[in-house]
């Protein structure tokens, strides 16, 4: 569920739109449906009771996920109407509620008067804030479709300049995650025809928020999304240095642990083949990318490392596979050494015997 908080300037265009062609009345409290003309009227006549109140017409849609729609009977709907205007203080007031039919998501308008029975005004103060916990409220109450942000907008009916604050806000989406910096957003985004400005602390070169521009309109960074105020975008590439940090220090030990694996290889392997007029054969080996390639030594060997321990594991991630394998090449190398070590050892041992009996 979604509500949108809609500016009028007049009842009777604004009551003339809901009661368009495709639509049915749902409920009315204070005016004479089916015509146009009389329901303005009734409208125009209450304001008299508070001629100080300019702005007197309030307009609220309210939407539905077609995923509801097979739910969404008029008597459902109307009862959260009515449950939304207790909750945003939407009472003892006259009010259109109209249900539209053009659309294959369920929607209904509600139009109310700010001038109430008594002549009070109905308030406007945080009107959208309190819309959108309240819809929110109700959502999870009646068990609806909770939508996803703004992935479920539909972007060919917008408007000026709501067009272009959507325009804006999936260039930004589908750049960021390649972005690691803020000149790298600016750059990709300028490709799209749109500009980045940013606004400072005080006299100070500090940067403390950001706006984008498109098509003559600007907004802030939070305007477009939360996700896309200064602060979180700024987080956004801070993490992204750091994560770029991180992989290369885990390469560089990766390389560094090839490195120790393949000598210790060819310090207890080296002369495998050789002697008896044989042909040295090359062992198995399996390619670690950056790092190279690394043999596999004999299944029996100490510290033996098979292709099936070097494949990344269902559910590890890529900084897990990394630093488990350069462990691993670790571990295998040391005990290769410390095996060609003890190889040696007893080769010098049989030499110094032989000696002895010479």
């Amino acid at each position: 569920m979604v509500g949108k908080v809609i500016s009028g300037s007049s009842f009777s265009g604004t009551v003339g739109y809901v009661m368009k062609e495709e639509s049915r009345i749902l409920e009315a409290e204070g005016v004479m449906p089916p015509e146009v003309k009389d329901m303005v009227q009734d409208f125009k006549d209450q304001t008299l009771l508070n001629p100080r109140l300019k702005n007197t017409v309030g307009h609220i849609s309210l939407s539905f996920s077609p995923k509801d729609a097979p739910k969404m009977t008029d008597a459902l709907m109307t009862q959260i109407a009515k449950e939304y205007m207790q909750k945003m203080g939407i009472t003892d007031t006259q009010y259109l509620l109209a249900r539209h039919l053009d659309q294959p998501h369920p929607h209904c308008h509600l139009v109310y008067n700010r001038v109430g029975n008594n002549g009070q005004t109905i308030s406007d103060k945080n009107i959208k804030i309190r819309n959108t916990k309240v819809c929110r409220e109700l959502t999870e109450k009646h068990g609806l479709y909770l939508a996803l942000g703004k992935d479920e907008v539909r972007r060919e009916r917008l408007r000026e300049p709501d067009k272009t604050k959507y325009e804006i806000h999936d260039a930004i989406k589908g750049c960021l995650p390649k972005c690691k910096s803020w000149n790298e957003l600016e750059g990709k985004l300028k490709e799209q025809g749109i500009g980045v400005r940013y606004k400072y602390c005080g006299n100070t070169d500090r940067k403390q928020g950001v706006l984008f521009s498109k098509n003559g309109f600007e907004f802030s960074g939070s305007k477009i999304d939360r996700a896309f105020s200064f602060t979180k975008i700024d987080c956004h590439f801070t993490y992204a240095q750091q994560q770029t940090q991180h992989r290369a220090t885990l390469f560089g030990n990766l390389t560094a642990a090839a490195g120790n694996y393949r000598s210790a290889f060819a310090g207890l392997f080296g002369n495998m083949g050789r002697g008896g007029g044989s042909v040295r054969e090359e062992p198995p080996s399996v390619n670690l990318g950056k790092a190279g390639g690394i043999p596999l030594p004999p299944a029996s060997s100490p510290g033996g490392v098979s292709a099936e321990q070097l494949q990344r594991k269902p559910g590890e991630s890529s900084e897990e596979h990394i630093a488990r394998i350069t462990a691993l090449l670790n571990a295998a190398a040391e005990a290769m050494a410390i095996t060609a070590m003890e190889h040696r050892r007893r080769f010098e041992e049989q030499k110094r015997r032989a000696k002895i009996k010479l």
